[in-house]
């Protein structure tokens, strides 16, 4: 991989492309990376990435 691949980070733990692999997540302002770890809190607990994904706190969490 490039050293340039490094800069992409998930959006919930900050970890590089190079340690862990990261899925693309298009929102409305533009696009993220998440990890498989961290893809469940996307979807049951999106207010815990306020600050880090762009209108997360508008998102609701899956209803069971």
């Amino acid at each position: 991989m490039d050293k340039d691949d490094t800069a992409v980070r998930c959006i919930g733990c900050s970890r590089p492309v190079g340690q862990v692999p990261l899925i693309p997540v298009l929102h409305r302002d533009g696009l993220g990376h998440i990890c498989p770890q961290c893809l469940p809190g996307l979807i049951h607990d999106p207010q815990s990435l306020v600050g880090r994904l762009p209108g997360a706190e508008k998102l609701d969490p899956h209803k069971h």
